[in-house]
């Protein structure tokens, strides 16, 4: 008789979900705030935890901000904080207050893309613990340090996206 071998779960073995991380996550009974960066876009979903699956309770992707006017790279620092502020204004709207961070697999990196998308869910109103000295400066948030064309669209589309403005597609 051949003894049955026990294999991991799937995730686990591809190295696609860290277990242990996830389980930490989820034993604070929040909601979590899922930040994925891809090389063009980013993406921001505030997400509860089912026993059938998780559920994704507001989502947004880089790509809306085309709605508010935003005409630069969807995947760099302002974009992904405005992302993250669209994201926190539907969370209030929502009655959602906190929510812990999850960053999945990627590494912690100070003034990274998903802290630029965290502090813009902080500055919407939603409280996400998270040290000062990890969020990126002002000047890459607002895009001062790429152009001064950059720095006047994200003044703009943050105006838009705090008082609700969405400009009319045709």
């Amino acid at each position: 008789m051949s003894k049955l071998k026990i294999l991991p779960y799937k995730r686990k073995r591809i190295g696609r979900t860290d277990y242990r991380k996830r389980l930490a996550l989820l034993k604070s009974e929040k909601p979590r705030l899922v930040i994925r960066k891809g090389i063009k876009n980013i993406q921001v979903q505030i997400v509860n935890y089912e026993i059938n699956g998780d559920l994704v309770v507001i989502g947004v992707h880089s790509n809306v901000l085309k709605k508010y006017g935003w005409t630069f790279h969807k995947g760099n620092i302002p974009s992904a904080y405005l992302t993250g502020l669209l994201c926190g204004k539907i969370a209030k709207e929502k009655k959602i207050k906190e929510a812990v961070l999850d960053l999945g697999l990627y590494t912690s990196v100070r003034g990274s893309v998903q802290y630029a998308a965290t502090k813009g869910v902080i500055d919407a109103g939603v409280n996400v613990p998270c040290g000062e000295e990890i969020l990126p400066e002002e000047d890459s948030i607002n895009g001062k340090n790429i152009s001064a064309d950059v720095h006047k669209k994200f003044l703009e589309v943050k105006e838009k996206i705090i008082g609700g403005k969405i400009k009319n597609e045709k």
